[in-house]
């Protein structure tokens, strides 16, 4: 398992529960909420320690789903990265803990010529969930 360090050198930018509810327009409870849904995925960093989001989990709201993106929307300014939720499933599933699925999507695949979560960002859930499944 990784240090919080070296989860911050892979991660770069992180997210506080509150700055994730104003981002999204909802509550924190809300946010909790998803945390809990495995929509999204945080860890506990910083000194005291934080729940924390990598912050490439959210994305502008008319990209949620990039391989179908929206017209940009003043409504919807951020959402979380639609394509998430069942890549989280998956790496659950296989074991995973928070921390360890956070390195996971952040370091660089081979097979996928990207980190895990640099492709879900371009649209390409089912090749990442394709390498997901193959780590069981």
């Amino acid at each position: 398992m990784s240090s919080t360090s070296d989860l911050d050198l892979l991660v770069g930018s992180w997210l506080t529960v509150p700055d994730v509810a104003e981002m999204l327009g909802i509550d924190a409870g809300r946010v909790r909420r998803l945390l809990q849904e495995r929509r999204l995925v945080a860890v506990r960093r910083g000194s005291p320690p934080v729940l924390s989001v990598p912050a490439d989990c959210l994305v502008p709201g008319h990209l949620s789903n990039p391989a179908a993106p929206d017209a940009p929307s003043a409504e919807r300014p951020w959402a979380v990265l639609a394509a998430l939720q069942g890549t989280l499933t998956v790496l659950g599933d296989d074991g995973f803990s928070d921390e360890e699925t956070i390195e996971w999507l952040f370091t660089p695949e081979e097979t996928l010529g990207v980190a895990p979560i640099v492709a879900l960002r371009a649209g390409r859930k089912t090749e990442v969930r394709r390498v997901a499944q193959a780590l069981l």
